[in-house]
């Protein structure tokens, strides 16, 4: 088949899935109450909970859950081929992604706002709580230090940045240094119109919107602000920049900065999404990739690390915390909920489709695309390149279009990294969230450990160069099995209600069985490299993963016997 039609297939697929099968689940499985009071309004404080208009609450969801991940991980994922990449994002948001996604933002909205990990002593118990935390904290941890250090490397002024001779493996972008900074000044303006004094939504989005793109603009003609290349940051000062935001952004009232923010980048992405969908299908390319690459040169086996390296865009357990750290407690009205995480959720698939797509069509031939996808230590020691090939190659979309190739990377370059800033910082409040269950009470002292874990993976590295994939592929597996566990959680829920479970429990058993598959095989890999540090953490997880599993199975059997 055609890359055209094989899109056209999966935009179908999710057509139906949102217009049946999300509608089945919010009526018969989660029984949405549209007469129930939200924690939004319960527990309302000006700072966390905060009554918000859906279509904004949908972009802040929207945002904080597309970070780079979706874009990040089916550039790599494509080494197996552009099959199987396809198949588990479109199948698997649809049953698994946005079901998670969805029990997690209801079942938080009905147990006062409370987080994922929290919600567990509620339904499994006080020792289940405990590891859950645990796990969200590490694995939040290690995917931010990931997003912070690709973000520095794309930030920074590298050898390779030449505007006017782009390639497909640009890793530096300065260029959207000054709209991303101008974007959180302009959204600090629109939160304080909104809030005090109650402007017209559609105007302060025209107006933040408008400038926005002017930013853009201004940053096409201008990439580096008319700065010499030695007065440029170096990427270890972007790090440390990059927290010192994450810090302040993630203790400010979410009105402030957090929402508005977020609503304009997803106008931003969708704009880009737009663009690079009409693009392709204009251009109807070919598949420069192989649909099917069963045995690539070093790379680990297709089952189950084709799950875990695509670590959202499909299943995310990182969307469980956004879902019950912040948009529950945004939550105006609980039928809201599915448009917000089930539709979200499929708007993050969207990206991660047309990340295969630019990443298998847009080279110019297999010979190309085979000198990039050499072996797997060429994917593994250049994450920031294979993002920089997903941004070529959709650029390449939209100047099809007629848009300038040089001002279609910057657009598409912001788009990236005005997401994996937001997902930084509500990563970073969720960080805080966790670690004041944890007994770290005060928010300040709280976010600031939250950075210094942030930091340690973002230094991090392995015989003197930066993690990059290993450590990627440790927070895959740690996301999936997030996923699984909030999926288990929500089974047990259900069960304790009499309500239908096979709609979790399918996608619970299989996420948690492929994430112990998939760490298994590190764990025997991190012995023969001597890698003792990952090996523990490993070994850690698996560990966490089962005794939660046994946890969820008790509360299930005790539950079975009462009613009997």
């Amino acid at each position: 088949m055609s890359p055209v039609a094989v899109t056209v297939c999966a935009l179908l697929a999710y057509f139906l899935a949102y217009r049946f099968y999300s509608k089945w689940l919010a009526t018969k499985v989660f029984c949405i109450d549209a007469a129930a009071i939200t924690p939004a309004h319960s527990q309302q404080d000006g700072i966390d909970f905060v009554p918000t208009r859906p279509q904004v609450l949908f972009g802040h969801h929207y945002a904080s859950i597309a970070g780079l991940a979706p874009m990040l991980g089916p550039a790599v994922a494509v080494f197996w081929g552009w099959l199987p990449a396809l198949l588990w994002l479109v199948c698997g948001s649809i049953f698994i992604g946005c079901v998670h996604d969805f029990a997690a933002l209801i079942l938080s909205a009905r147990h006062q706002g409370k987080s994922i990990g929290a919600l567990c002593e509620d339904i499994l118990g006080k020792r289940a709580k405990l590891l859950f935390l645990l796990l969200i904290t590490f694995g939040v941890s290690l995917a931010m230090g990931v997003f912070v250090y690709i973000i520095s490397l794309l930030f920074t002024w590298g050898s390779d940045f030449e505007p006017q001779q782009l390639s497909a493996s640009t890793t530096s972008f300065p260029e959207v240094v000054m709209p991303s900074i101008g974007l959180i000044l302009v959204a600090l303006v629109c939160g304080w119109l909104l809030k005090r004094k109650q402007a017209s939504l559609l105007w302060v989005t025209v107006g933040g919107f408008s400038a926005l793109l002017a930013l853009i603009a201004v940053a096409y003609n201008i990439p580096t602000m008319g700065l010499p290349q030695h007065l440029w940051p170096s990427t270890t000062l972007w790090i440390w920049l990059l927290m010192a935001y994450a810090f302040a952004a993630s203790v400010m009232p979410v009105w402030l900065l957090l929402q508005a923010r977020d609503f304009l980048n997803s106008l931003l992405l969708v704009l880009g999404l737009v663009l690079m969908y009409c693009g392709f299908f204009l251009q109807n390319p070919s598949f420069d990739a192989p649909a099917f690459n069963a045995n690539p040169d070093g790379a680990p086996p297709l089952l189950p690390f084709v799950f875990i390296t695509i670590a959202c865009g499909a299943a995310s357990g990182f969307h469980s915390l956004v879902a019950s750290g912040t948009t529950a407690r945004q939550l105006d009205n609980e039928t809201h909920a599915r448009p917000i995480a089930y539709g979200g959720m499929i708007a993050e698939s969207l990206l991660g489709l047309i990340a295969v797509l630019a990443c298998t069509t847009t080279l110019g031939s297999s010979t190309a695309w085979a000198k990039l996808y050499v072996n797997w230590s060429a994917v593994a020691d250049s994450l920031a390149a294979k993002l920089g090939v997903f941004i070529h190659g959709s650029a390449s979309f939209i100047a099809y279009l007629g848009v300038p190739s040089e001002l279609a990377v910057t657009l598409v370059a912001m788009v990236v990294v005005s997401f994996a800033l937001t997902t930084l910082d509500s990563a970073t409040r969720l960080l805080r969230f966790n670690l004041e269950e944890l007994g770290l009470k005060n928010r300040f002292f709280a976010t600031a450990v939250a950075c210094a874990f942030i930091c340690f993976f973002a230094f991090y590295e392995i015989d003197g160069k930066a993690a990059g994939l290993t450590l990627w592929t440790l927070f895959g597996a740690t996301n999936q099995l997030i996923a699984g566990l909030a999926l288990l959680t929500a089974t047990a829920y259900l069960k304790q209600r009499g309500r239908t479970i096979w709609p979790l429990a399918i996608p619970a058993v299989f996420m948690i069985v492929m994430t112990m598959f998939g760490l298994s095989v590190k764990l025997i890999h991190f012995a023969e490299q001597q890698q003792w540090l990952l090996f523990c953490l490993a070994m850690v997880l698996m560990i966490i993963g089962v005794a939660v599993s046994f946890t969820t199975g008790s509360a299930m059997r005790k539950s079975a016997s009462r009613d009997v």
